[in-house]
């Protein structure tokens, strides 16, 4: 069931609906959202709102991205990794299965 959360960003407040277990994951994606688009708004201070949230949604985005890539490098590594390591054990197997 979903239940309404006030969260604020840039002294506005939102009405958001979300389901009471990610309660607590939307209220840390706000504080960090209102975060990010404080130093947005310090380094423009003219800047709209709309356009400091869009600069901040396109800088969450691109980290999101390089994490997501850098992810499934770690991925690939870790599956050769286990790859080679089954090769190893299937020639031990074979080796001492032999005698």
């Amino acid at each position: 069931m979903s239940e309404g959360i006030a969260i604020r960003i840039l002294d506005r407040e939102f009405m958001i609906g979300c389901k009471p277990e990610e309660r607590e994951a939307l209220q840390a994606a706000a504080q960090l959202l209102d975060a990010r688009m404080r130093g947005i708004r310090g380094e423009h201070r003219m800047a709209a709102f709309d356009r400091i949230a869009v600069i901040a949604a396109l800088n969450l985005a691109a980290e999101v991205h390089s994490f997501r890539r850098e992810l499934e490098g770690r991925d690939g590594d870790l599956a050769r990794g286990l790859a080679d390591l089954g090769r190893k054990v299937d020639a031990l197997l074979l080796a001492h299965g032999g005698r």
